[in-house]
């Protein structure tokens, strides 16, 4: 089992800036992968960024490329989406999730486990 929390939202202006964190916590050492997913009111979830644990190697969005950054601290088992001049369309519930099988990060059927979820609201 691989416990997430999320922390870091909030309400931000169009424009502005912030970070998102998730502790993980449990059997950690199987994860290959962890990313970050939103969800919007009446929406599906969908990827926004990925990261692979070891490598670092790194996935996102069209729509969040050149604006949010996903890095990780592996000795604080923490993953990080620092977020950019930010837009009322990334108005979302932001959920990290961790992936211990490998596959396509894109796809969110190949998490395993999820993290309760933080709300980030721009306003414009």
């Amino acid at each position: 089992q691989v416990q997430l929390v999320e922390s870091g939202g909030g309400l931000v202006q169009a424009g502005g800036s912030l970070r998102l964190s998730c502790a993980a916590s449990g059997r950690t050492f199987s994860t290959r992968a962890m990313g970050w997913f939103r969800q919007a009111p009446g929406k599906e979830r969908e990827f926004v960024a990925t990261i692979t644990w070891s490598a670092g190697n790194t996935y996102y969005t069209n729509s969040v490329k050149g604006r949010f950054t996903i890095s990780r601290d592996n000795a604080k088992n923490t993953l990080y989406l620092h977020m950019n001049s930010l837009k009322p369309e990334d108005t979302a519930v932001y959920y990290c999730a961790a992936d211990t099988r490998g596959g396509n990060y894109y796809n969110k059927n190949n998490y395993d486990y999820w993290g309760q979820g933080t709300q980030v609201t721009v306003s414009s």
